[in-house]
């Protein structure tokens, strides 16, 4: 099939208030002539970015936002790399650092508030400037995580990164995954060191502009950062916040062609009075490039993501499964919540046991879920957001399948349309659940089969004992507890309300579309 025919036209996008599309000179809604890397792991991310940031000079442009910055995560594991450092000496050798940090909930309810202010703090001191950004919808949060760097005498060093990866805590692990020693609060069945899964992209070329675009859309949008006056109040008594946003400098040409990789933003943000300058209504590309893609999906649908939700998203998938006897869906998810409290964990697993109910209905024996362990036998945090299909379109971004990203929160996720780009992806991936996996094993046709043998090996060898050596393979069979009525009762109503919001406008949820 023709790009176009996975790709969103820029009037199916359905926000023709942003400059995403109409920048491009052909009014294509993505870019050609790019090379998109997948860096597979925090440490593998954080490296990168450090080499780069560090590589910066005076006059050079680092723009980025975040859901949560931890000042003092160290990106090479060392004293002297931690993320407020990285960014702040930048600053002061002359780098115009910007930043959009998630204002974020409090901190007693296990967000990042403090950490998202200390943040800013450093960069601030050091002649930078990064705001804290609540313009959400009540109960949301700006999820996207991405960072652009320009060089306007070094054209060739531009590059943006895109995906799920925030600059904090427990992301820095490795394909061993004995975890990150800085950790954030988690359930007690990830242990003290909590193993973690994540990608993020790497991409040069035409795109960076195109995540730069984005980036400049937030900042430049007049509404006020936050219309809560007693934070505005504490932002003026700590002075610790800029009163207004300096004007960003003018956009640099998009960088030139250096590879053969299309790629398409998509994007969501929520219906929202005031709504954004660029996308008054909101904008759903999320929701609806995948739907487009997962609507052409005739082989394998791979996902990994943290969190399967939502019986809108089900059904989408549930649709493809019905309509074609071939199609096999694999999802890769975390074996457990990340938190465990009375409260927080219920809803998260009413939530998924609806979605995997009605793809089980539809597919079958066609679909099937696992989750990750270490070779201590320890569960490894799903945190990726991660989808190919067919090995011809492959997204990686911030948004999970959920309603609340498909609809509520700011998300941004890189597709990317290249038949070696997608298989290497999904074959990087399964290679390393599956550990010892023959290269016939992984193609779209056998995979699913490999992932059912490797899973009952690990399986059995737990249920005799773990007896013996252990069998190659991280992935064992997904298997959520069971909920009482009475739990199932408070627990559903919560989870649609505050754990997966709607942010449609009324008539597209009277519609049921997004």
């Amino acid at each position: 099939m023709a790009v176009a025919d996975w790709f969103l036209g820029a009037s199916e996008r359905g926000n023709r208030a942003t400059s995403l599309d109409a920048r491009h000179v052909d009014g294509a809604a993505w870019s050609e002539g790019n090379h998109v890397v997948p860096l597979i792991h925090g440490s593998t991310y954080f490296a990168t970015l450090h080499d780069r940031v560090c590589d910066m000079r005076r006059g050079e442009l680092l723009l980025f936002v975040d859901w949560r910055g931890d000042p003092d995560e160290q990106l090479l594991g060392e004293p002297g790399s931690e993320v407020a450092r990285l960014l702040g000496e930048a600053a002061e050798r002359g780098v115009d650092v910007r930043g959009l940090v998630w204002r974020s909930h409090l901190d007693r309810i296990r967000f990042s508030a403090t950490e998202n202010r200390h943040l800013g703090e450093r960069i601030n001191a050091a002649g930078g400037e990064c705001q804290l950004d609540m313009r959400v919808r009540p109960g949301g949060s700006h999820h996207q995580k991405f960072m652009v760097l320009r060089h306007p005498d070094r054209p060739e060093r531009d590059v943006a990164f895109v995906g799920g990866i925030d600059l904090c805590h427990s992301r820095r692990d490795d394909s061993d995954h004995w975890g990150d020693p800085q950790r954030q609060p988690m359930a007690e069945v990830y242990g003290d060191r909590p193993p973690w899964h994540d990608v993020q992209l790497m991409l040069t070329g035409p795109a960076v502009g195109d995540v730069e675009t984005v980036f400049r859309e937030r900042w430049d949008d007049p509404h006020p950062l936050s219309l809560s006056p007693f934070r505005l109040l504490g932002d003026r008594l700590r002075k610790d916040q800029p009163a207004t946003l300096r004007p960003l400098p003018p956009q640099l040409p998009d960088p030139r062609p250096t590879g053969r990789h299309p790629v398409q933003l998509l994007r969501t943000y929520p219906g929202r009075r005031p709504g954004y300058d660029f996308a008054p209504d909101g904008e759903r590309s999320v929701a609806r490039g995948y739907s487009k893609a997962i609507g052409r999906a005739r082989r394998l649908i791979y996902v990994e993501d943290q969190y399967l939700w939502s019986r809108h998203v089900a059904e989408t998938f549930a649709e493809a499964l019905r309509a074609n006897p071939g199609l096999r869906l694999v999802a890769v998810l975390p074996h457990h919540p990340d938190q465990d409290g009375r409260l927080s964990g219920p809803p998260n697993l009413v939530g998924r046991r609806e979605a995997v109910s009605i793809l089980r209905q539809a597919g079958g024996d066609r679909v099937a879920f696992y989750g990750v362990e270490n070779h201590a036998g320890v569960p490894v945090y799903v945190h990726a957001k991660v989808c190919v299909i067919d090995d011809e379109w492959a997204t990686v971004g911030s948004d999970n399948f959920n309603r609340r990203s498909w609809t509520h929160d700011s998300e941004l996720s890189a597709a990317v349309c290249d038949p070696d780009y997608a298989r290497s992806l999904r074959v990087a991936l399964a290679r390393e659940h599956l550990e010892t996996a023959a290269e016939e094993e992984l193609a779209p046709s056998c995979v699913f089969d490999a992932f059912a043998r490797s899973a009952a090996r690990l399986q059995q060898w737990h249920d005799d004992g773990r007896v013996g050596e252990r069998p190659p393979g991280r992935v064992r069979p997904l298997v959520d507890p069971p909920l009482p009525r009475l739990t199932r009762a408070w627990a559903t109503p919560l989870y649609r309300a505050v754990y997966d919001p709607d942010g449609r406008p009324p008539l597209l949820r009277l519609r049921g579309r997004f």
